[in-house]
């Protein structure tokens, strides 16, 4: 389904809701530069890593591409995906259950979630939504749900530094939607309802909290404008 959302007058903040999750596989795709082939990448990488019956912990699955598409690749993987919306729960199990995929989805608030230790955590554009203060306290979190040698994957909108160039950053990323059919009143909106919804950081802020988390192998794996995505092991 087409995701026209924005176009017209918003009336709330942006939330995670049944009206989002139906429209979100196509908002995704319209509004994150390279989105499926970041996913692929992130999924080659993790072929390397990951052996039968590890456990795989998807946080804010959404309506579970990630995991769903993992399933496709490696074969006997525990997959379960977290999302504390039930519309997009609903969503992912339809999907898995469409494709055949074994990936388990549960409604739940992460924050307050009890992680069983894991091999592999993911959190693709999910960590720029939970606010600052409560931010590294999730890290951490992350890092002692890992085992060893466990691997951290984190897809992040940036800010820069530098105003100008920041602000030609913005610039580039508007056209790009306006390159994938959204108009400028729905850019507009949507930059509306995500003001102090989603808080994105510096690659620098990203990269010293997960060292504050005690990761100290962290790299960039993609990045385009201001998008990043991390990969951090738990040595």
């Amino acid at each position: 389904m087409k995701d026209n959302i924005f176009n017209k007058p918003i009336t709330k903040q942006f939330e995670f809701d049944e009206e989002v999750a139906n429209v979100f596989d196509d908002m995704l795709d319209r509004s994150i530069p390279f989105y499926k082939e970041n996913l692929k990448l992130q999924i080659e990488i993790l072929k390397n890593f990951l052996k039968e019956n590890d456990l795989v912990i998807d946080l804010g699955s959404s309506t579970g591409t990630f995991l769903i598409e993992l399933s496709k690749k490696i074969d006997n993987l525990n997959l379960i995906g977290l999302d504390n919306s039930s519309a997009m729960v609903k969503k992912a199990i339809q999907k898995a259950k469409a494709f055949g995929s074994n990936a388990k989805f549960i409604e739940a608030d992460f924050l307050e979630y009890e992680l069983p230790k894991a091999k592999a955590i993911i959190a693709n554009y999910t960590i720029q939504f939970i606010r600052p203060l409560k931010r590294e306290k999730l890290i951490q979190k992350i890092y002692n749900s890992l085992k060893k040698e466990g691997i951290f994957l984190m897809s992040e909108k940036l800010i820069t530094e530098n105003k100008k160039l920041n602000k030609i950053m913005i610039d580039i990323y508007y056209n790009y939607k306006k390159e994938k059919g959204y108009t400028e009143y729905e850019i507009a909106k949507k930059r509306e309802a995500l003001e102090n919804v989603l808080i994105p950081y510096t690659m620098n802020e990203n990269i010293e909290m997960l060292k504050n988390a005690g990761f100290n192998d962290i790299d960039v794996i993609f990045r385009w404008n201001n998008f990043a995505t991390f990969i951090a092991f738990k040595n």
